[in-house]
C-alpha cells in the first residue's frame, strides 16, 4: 500500500484553533510528526495518538535553520516511503513559514506518493482579528523581514505593511533568544524615508494560551531597535497617508466617482 502525508495546522490558540479535520488526521494516522508552540496542544496530539513524535529535536542554537528543516523534512517522509499514513502537524497554519510542510509535500509527490494539506488559522488570521485590519480597505502587502530588506521588496507606503519575524531580521538560524539591533536599525534605515522617524509602528504577538492577550505596542519607528522582541513578534506598519483615487481609472471601469477621494489624472 502507498503512503499517505497529510499536513495540518494546529493554530496558534491552544486547542482553540485544532480544527475537527485536523484532529480527525492525528488521531488516524500511523504516527504522527509535530511542531508545537505550547505545552497544552502537544499534551492534546500525544492524546489523539500517542505515536507523536517532536521534530523540535532538531533544532539546536546556532545551527541553520536550512539544516534543521531538511532534517525534518527527511524524518516526516520517512515513513511515508514506508507506506504508513503520516501526518505533519505545525503550530499556526502549516503552509505560512513552514518550509518542512513544502518541502515534503513536493517531495511525496515527486516520487509518486500522495500528499495534502489541511489549512490552520495563523498569525496573519490573529493580526487582523487583534487589530482589527482588514486588508480590503487600504490594501496590504507583507514579507518576511530578512527577505524584505535583501532583495529590497518594493511596497506602497499608502497601504498596510506587515514585515514578520522581525525579532530574527538578519538571522538565518535559530537563536530564539537573540535579536540583533544593530540589523533592526538597518530595518529603521530603510523605512525612515517611506514614514518619517515618528511613525506609529505596533509591534503584535498572537496569544498562545485561551486566556492570553495579544501583545499589541505602539511605538515611534527610531524607537524599534530598542525593543523587546521575540521570535513570535511581527511589525505593523499603518499606511502613512491615504492614497488618492485615479479619476481616468475610476471612468474606465465605469464607476460612480462619489465613494472615492480622487487625486489628479494620472
Amino acid at each position: 500500500m502507498s503512503g499517505l502525508l497529510v499536513v495540518v495546522g494546529t493554530g496558534i490558540k491552544a486547542i482553540g484553533h485544532l480544527t475537527h479535520d485536523a484532529r480527525a488526521w492525528i488521531a488516524r494516522a500511523d504516527v504522527v510528526h509535530y511542531v508545537t508552540a505550547d505545552a497544552i496542544t502537544t499534551q492534546e496530539i500525544h492524546t489523539l495518538n500517542p505515536r507523536a513524535e517532536s521534530l523540535a529535536r532538531f533544532y539546536a542554537i546556532g545551527r541553520p535553520r536550512h539544516d534543521t528543516y531538511e532534517a525534518m523534512t527527511q524524518a516526516i517522509l520517512a515513513g511515508v516511503r514506508a507506506g504508513q499514513t503520516v501526518c505533519a502537524a505545525f503550530y499556526g497554519h502549516p503552509g505560512v513559514f513552514v518550509y518542512p510542510s513544502h518541502d515534503a509535500i513536493r517531495r511525496a509527490r515527486a516520487e509518486g506518493l500522495r500528499a495534502i494539506m489541511e489549512p490552520g488559522v495563523s498569525a496573519e488570521d490573529c493580526l487582523f482579528a487583534d487589530l482589527g485590519l482588514d486588508p480590503a480597505v487600504v490594501g496590504c502587502a507583507q514579507f518576511e523581514v530578512t527577505d524584505f530588506l535583501v532583495y529590497r521588496r518594493r511596497f506602497d507606503p499608502s497601504s498596510a505593511l506587515i514585515l514578520w519575524q522581525v525579532g530574527m531580521v538578519g538571522d538565518l538560524t535559530w537563536n530564539p533568544g537573540r535579536t540583533n539591533a544593530d540589523n533592526l536599525q538597518v530595518l529603521v534605515d530603510e523605512l525612515r524615508p517611506h514614514y518619517g522617524d515618528q511613525h506609529l509602528v505596533v509591534i503584535y504577538e498572537a496569544p498562545q494560551l485561551p486566556t492570553g492577550r495579544p501583545r499589541i505596542e505602539h511605538l515611534p519607528l527610531a524607537a524599534l531597535p530598542r525593543a523587546a522582541l521575540t521570535t513570535a513578534s511581527t511589525l505593523f506598519v499603518p499606511p502613512r497617508e491615504r492614497r488618492a483615487a485615479d479619476p481616468t481609472m475610476v471612468r474606465r471601469l465605469g464607476l460612480d466617482p462619489r465613494p472615492f477621494v480622487l487625486g489628479e489624472p494620472r
